[in-house]
């Protein structure tokens, strides 16, 4: 890991013994974990800082916490409204009363209601794009800002998954704030993603607290089978062997909801679906019954799961694998938060290689409708500020939302006086760097699926780092087996053995030590 300075000013001690106090006194722990105090530190002497922790490390607590020490407003850029949502009710759950989420889902009385109180508030969640509607800006400008979260921050790189554009505008907003101590917080980013966020968010002169990537209590696993249907076969003996709660990724929205109906039926289990294509509420509806043990099976897209803070989550299924071993880690990361042991599956079957490219390609336009919108828009029929109307245009010619907003993004960097086709070949250019880059992510995932060798070592090493000591349940090439993780007959359908009525009562009376 890069440390922080380690030299400390009296007034520095101060602060971290108000740290420790609060660490108690608010969040009911009596240490930090690992690496949570370097990045608080840094915070509090007012340093800018880039921060790589595993997911389930406690990312959070490293803003909440400065938020009772700090003077002024804690602003937290958070790409997901569920897990905004997550992050308030999180903290809701210590007694905070001065925290709100500013979204779509809001009518417009509670969207001006907030803004006219912004001063009462500690912290406030917001997504990239609200962040930069005038209004919000403006009224944000006009109270103090103390410290400018950006979570989940490798969604500001080009090479992500999901390219948010509104992203790559933060600086700007945090220049027009005032220039608060800036946080930057993800779980895994390789070295291209790494040196993206510290770009875009001008942390060039901030601290680098780098933690390993590596799960040690998610054992990897990959089945090679010869098709869709023996694919299901061995998810479903899967998942009636295994601890449950567990999460099963599939490519499309169609498989979720499949797969869902299929663990219903055959195992009688509580299962069900989440993706994008349903609407808000459906979706919160399905992520809070996750959250309050009331499912077994949750079949998602990757629209399920950043962030959320579920910590016994025995099982994480790939149906279909991802596009990055980015995204891979990300999305395995949701097991086993509470440090007990957690399983990783990943299937494979040769007709699951088209997918992947496919998602890659729908991230872009052709090159026949990118010329038709910029000629369109030369012929003014079509102009960049009016978004929605644009983006409606887009997807009724066929484009889907990330192609949409990387052509918006793209129109606006239009020189003053020059037409709009005028961009049509850097934007190839540009369109054939990314997808070239993105397919050789693509190739990675897939030679490590076919590696002979330790996939903890394989994976790490995408990572810049080694694997020094493996766990005693480390991956199928080191002789984990499915066999290792069956679940007790006498224990509860979804997790664990029940506990002892005074075991319960403890742990709602008394916090651990974390």
């Amino acid at each position: 890991m890069e440390k922080a300075e380690s030299g400390q000013t009296e007034t520095d001690t101060d602060m971290m013994r108000r740290a420790r106090d609060v660490l108690y006194r608010i969040f009911g722990y009596t240490r930090f974990r690992p690496g949570q105090k370097r990045v608080i530190q840094a915070l509090l002497d007012r340093r800018d800082v880039f921060a790589m922790m595993p997911t389930g490390g406690g990312k959070s607590l490293c803003y909440q916490l400065p938020g009772y020490i700090l003077s002024g407003m804690v602003l937290v850029v958070s790409p997901l409204l569920s897990l905004m949502e997550d992050q308030v009710d999180s903290l809701r759950r210590i007694g905070e009363k001065k925290v709100r989420a500013l979204n779509s889902m809001l009518h417009s009385g509670e969207k001006r209601s907030i803004l006219r109180h912004l001063n009462e508030l500690r912290f406030l969640f917001i997504s990239p794009e609200m962040l930069r509607r005038p209004a919000v800006l403006s009224a944000l400008e006009r109270v103090p800002v103390s410290l400018f979260v950006v979570d989940e921050a490798h969604c500001i790189s080009q090479w992500g998954h999901e390219f948010r554009p509104d992203y790559l505008h933060l600086a700007d907003v945090r220049t027009r704030l005032g220039s608060p101590v800036c946080l930057a917080l993800t779980a895994t980013a390789d070295f291209r993603v790494r040196q993206d966020i510290i770009r875009h968010l001008h942390l060039d002169q901030g601290e680098r607290l780098l933690q390993s990537v590596d799960r040690r209590n998610i054992a990897l696993i990959v089945r090679q089978v010869a098709d869709s249907r023996e694919k299901i076969e061995q998810l479903l003996q899967l998942i009636a062997t295994v601890r449950l709660p567990g999460i099963v990724y599939c490519s499309s929205r169609d498989w979720t909801e499949k797969i869902a109906e299929v663990v219903r039926t055959k195992l009688n289990l509580r299962a069900a679906f989440y993706h994008g294509g349903m609407t808000a509420e459906d979706r919160r509806s399905i992520q809070n019954q996750f959250l309050n043990h009331e499912l077994d099976v949750l079949c998602c897209t990757n629209a399920f799961g950043m962030g959320i803070n579920k910590p016994d989550v025995r099982l994480v299924v790939h149906f279909h694998y991802p596009r990055s071993l980015n995204a891979y880690l990300q999305e395995i990361g949701r097991a086993a938060r509470d440090g007990g042991q957690g399983l990783a599956v990943l299937y494979y079957c040769k007709e699951d290689d088209r997918l992947p490219a496919a998602f890659i390609d729908s991230n872009y336009p052709s090159a026949a409708l990118l010329r038709a919108v910029l000629e369109r828009m030369d012929r003014e029929c079509l102009r960049p500020g009016d978004e929605e109307r644009f983006m409606e245009i887009m997807k009724s010619a066929g484009a889907g939302e990330t192609a949409s907003r990387f052509v918006l993004e793209q129109i606006r960097t239009k020189q003053e006086g020059a037409a709009y086709l005028s961009l049509m070949d850097p934007c190839m250019k540009l369109i054939h760097l990314r997808r070239t880059e993105q397919l050789r992510d693509l190739d990675k995932m897939r030679r490590w699926i076919f590696s002979k060798e330790c996939r903890r070592r394989s994976c790490l090493r995408f990572f810049g780092e080694e694997l020094p000591e493996k766990p005693a349940l480390c991956c199928d090439r080191c002789g984990a087996d499915i066999d290792d993780f069956r679940r007790d007959p006498s224990e509860a359908r979804s997790g664990g053995p029940e506990l002892h009525w005074e075991k319960r009562l403890r742990r709602l009376l008394v916090r651990k030590e974390d």
